[in-house]
């Protein structure tokens, strides 16, 4: 029944147990934290688990009941995820993604949003017999915003409120303390394979590169592969070893400010990091700090170019 329930969801026996108990013994908590990596499997837990919420007391969630949350457009859920600002209006990161908008900066929740939410549970649920709220990267919300949520934690009325976020130490602690924490954990290799053949993606298990950088997240697996499809293939290779020369170096620099976005180009420090520390083994300790320290530059909006230059400038050197 418990499996039933939660079709789909692997490797999480420990989440599944907790939230049927509180489905089972009606002490359903107004608010959870379900804390754990991104991709294994927490935002399919919360659809579940609105379905199992919206479904009416004297039977089980439909297949129909499903689509709809799938889909978003159910009345009484409320599916939050982090935003850009673009040309003065918030955009979704899914939809900023799937339309190729250019992004400087990172996706935040921001204090709109949270007022939405608000507004949303101001009203009685109109089909089920509560409300649920979803937000997604809860650990995006910059302090304003994340106070600016806790009377609603509060007084949620007739409503749920699931945050979706790496552990409790991303959170404000006042958040933490008004949700009851759901732990997820990462996959080991056989869930990780259940996984992607689940969702048809089981060319990423020959990419091992890619399978060390997710640590156990098939989400993060497949979203790794995706962005490694993204990348033109001679400037990977190029980049796979430092620059012979100065010129060189300066020419790669060029060839990703100008070819990446700045999120393009975190995830590509990232995979050079996995990919040095692998290949690399005598000199990473010398080069990884150099890789790191670009990192930082990018998330303070340094110009890319110019940080690339100097960190490839750094391996010619070294």
């Amino acid at each position: 029944m418990v499996r039933a329930q939660f079709d789909g969801l692997v490797g999480q026996d420990t989440a599944i147990a907790l939230l049927w108990r509180a489905v089972d013994q009606q002490r359903v908590a107004p608010a959870y934290l379900f804390a754990g990596p991104h991709g294994v499997g927490r935002r399919l837990a919360a659809e579940r688990f609105a379905e199992i919420l919206f479904a009416p007391p004297s039977g089980a969630p439909s297949p129909a009941l499903g689509r709809r949350i799938a889909q978003r457009n159910h009345p009484d859920l409320l599916w939050v995820e982090p935003t850009y600002l673009h040309q003065g209006k918030l955009i979704g990161a899914s939809v900023a993604a799937q339309e190729g908008l250019s992004r400087k900066s990172p996706p935040q929740t921001r204090l709109d949003q949270v007022r939405q939410i608000a507004q949303f549970l101001g009203r009685p649920p109109l089909e089920a017999p509560r409300a649920v709220v979803v937000i997604e990267a809860a650990e995006t919300m910059a302090e304003g915003a994340a106070n600016g949520l806790l009377k609603t934690l509060e007084e949620p009325g007739q409503a749920t409120i699931i945050l979706l976020a790496p552990g409790p130490q991303s959170l404000l602690p006042t958040l933490v303390s008004r949700c009851q924490t759901i732990p997820f954990q990462r996959l080991n290799a056989t869930d990780m394979a259940a996984v992607l053949a689940q969702v048809e993606q089981t060319e990423v298990l020959a990419q091992p590169q890619i399978l060390a950088m997710a640590q156990g997240s098939p989400g993060g697996a497949i979203a790794a592969y995706n962005q490694l499809q993204s990348i033109p293939p001679e400037l990977l290779t190029a980049l796979h070893q430092p620059p012979h020369s100065l010129r060189e170096a300066l020419d790669q620099a060029r060839q990703v400010a100008k070819t990446l976005d700045t999120e393009a180009q975190l995830w590509l420090l990232d995979y050079l990091l996995n990919w040095y520390w692998q290949s690399y083994p005598a000199e990473s300790p010398r080069w990884l700090p150099k890789l790191e320290a670009a990192k930082g530059y990018l998330r303070r909006f340094v110009q890319p170019r110019l940080v690339w230059e100097v960190m490839l400038m750094d391996l010619v050197k070294s």
